[in-house]
């Protein structure tokens, strides 16, 4: 074979995955091949700013060596890795390995696991393409934001990823994981008013820019009147996308092992966890599913690296659907084949996706309507933990908090800084309703398929007043 034909053999990502384990000297080897491309378009002041295509790949090789104390694990990540030099990222990962210590989370690479029928297949990719439907309708947005005196500032980002992972012991596999996102401005011409709309979707064919720049004027509307509140507890809608910006939290900090060493929430005074325990009287289910309609996510473990909730030596495990909260009662904590090991508890690794369901099939603007007095959130950012021993957040509403007098939006208040636990806000909670997928403004970089109801809280803690917009 020429080394211009072995070279475009090996650029193949399920050939690197093949070359990169055939170099392996170690005793096990993983290998991830993730092939990225992404489309985005920018606007701002009603025109179209920016758009562009990008292509990339991240090759990771996970090497494990035994000793007379236990397997080692050495881990090398590069991006836009060439056939040249795709030897010495692997004896990089094998000489890692060799000075490392013996890895606290080693077991057996998985097996037994059916290789994906896609695997050999071209990386699946995004393009300009995705756009087709949604830039025109994006253009008669600007239009009717012109005519009615409004500005609209945003993005719209379409990323596709195809993961292919390989093992020493047999498993090919490959997923392809499409994530798009969309998040809207609306602001008045002296920037005194601002509201914000954000989707996740997975083509953009489901995402209308007309219905949320109706929704933004709307909110507009209402900002027209500024009335100042002090801190405080208020009755608080808090909306899907900020729903989800607090349990996507609640699930990052639910690994099973520092629950049953008591440096959590979910650690039971005295020791053990809190699992089988109620956390809210409403019927209430938090779960992942892979397989969720329009959530669709990897159905087995991608694992880049170890922590307290993966581990590398779990690759290609098979994830299936988890309840973590189950109507009310805690039902399940993140663990990895190692951590399960150590707290008794059931295997449940991480899934890419979380719901909240079990609420009334009611819409916000129907809670509002039965709100005597109250507020009304559009999103939260900026949150930080202050104490994990109960989960209290810290944050700040933004664009936008509406006070809701006998069922009506009457206004716009202040931003504000609270000081709240998720696993608190389940227990407070007085209502629920229909479940929907929404865009956690927070959290948007790093986890996005995300459905969830709007909640009513009778007491929301309003620490500080912001000045925030």
């Amino acid at each position: 074979m020429s080394t211009s034909s072995s070279t475009t053999r090996t650029n193949k990502p399920h050939d690197i995955v093949e070359r990169a384990l055939e170099l392996s000297r170690a005793d096990g080897c993983v290998v991830i091949a993730d092939e990225h491309s992404t489309a985005n378009l920018r606007w701002a002041g009603n025109a179209l700013t920016t758009n562009g295509v990008t292509r990339g790949r991240t090759l990771t090789v996970i090497a494990t060596v035994d000793g007379r104390e236990g397997t080692a694990s050495g881990v090398v990540s590069r991006s836009a890795v060439t056939a040249q030099e795709l030897e010495p990222l692997v004896r990089a990962a094998e000489a890692a390995a060799r000075g490392a210590g013996p890895a606290e989370d080693a077991q057996p690479l998985v097996t037994g696991v059916a290789q994906s029928p896609d695997f050999t297949d071209a990386p699946a990719e995004t393009s300009s393409a995705v756009f087709t439907d949604f830039a025109p309708a994006l253009g008669e947005s600007f239009a009717r934001a012109r005519e009615g005196g409004r500005e609209l500032y945003g993005f719209a980002n379409h990323e596709l990823v195809s993961s292919y992972l390989g093992t020493s012991t047999g498993l090919r596999l490959r997923h392809d994981q499409p994530n798009g996102t969309l998040e809207l401005n609306a602001k008045s011409p002296d920037r005194m008013r601002s509201a914000w709309a954000g989707r996740s979707t997975r083509d953009f064919k489901d995402v209308d820019p007309a219905a949320l720049d109706a929704e933004l004027a709307t909110r507009l509307g209402w900002a027209q009147r500024r009335i100042e509140l002090p801190a405080g507890r208020y009755e608080t809608l808090l909306p899907p996308t900020a729903v989800a910006d607090l349990l996507i939290y609640q699930m990052w900090s639910s690994s099973a092992r520092d629950a049953a060493e008591g440096r959590t929430v979910f650690s039971k005074p005295g020791g053990g966890t809190r699992v089988g325990e109620k956390l809210t009287e409403l019927p209430l289910t938090l779960r992942s599913d892979p397989n969720e309609p329009g959530l669709e996510c990897a159905p087995f473990v991608l694992a880049h690296s170890s922590g307290d909730d993966s581990s590398v030596f779990d690759n290609g495990l098979p994830v299936r659907p988890t309840d973590w909260v189950r109507e009310g009662e805690l039902a399940h904590l993140t663990s990895t084949r190692h951590s399960a090991g150590l707290t008794g508890l059931p295997v449940a690794p991480a899934i890419g996706n979380v719901i909240l369901d079990g609420g009334q099939d009611r819409s916000l603007e129907e809670m509002v309507a039965d709100t005597e007095r109250g507020l009304l959130l559009t999103c939260l950012w900026y949150i930080r933990e202050v104490d994990p021993a109960t989960l209290l957040l810290t944050g700040l509403t933004r664009d936008g908090v509406y006070l809701v007098e006998n069922g009506e939006v009457t206004g716009e208040v202040n931003n504000f800084r609270f000081n709240e636990s998720p696993v608190d806000l389940l227990g407070r909670a007085t209502e629920a309703g229909r479940t929907e997928k929404t865009l956690p403004r927070e959290w948007s970089d790093w986890f996005t398929r995300a459905a969830m109801p709007a909640l009513r809280v009778p007491d929301f803690n309003m620490s500080s007043v912001s000045q925030g917009v």
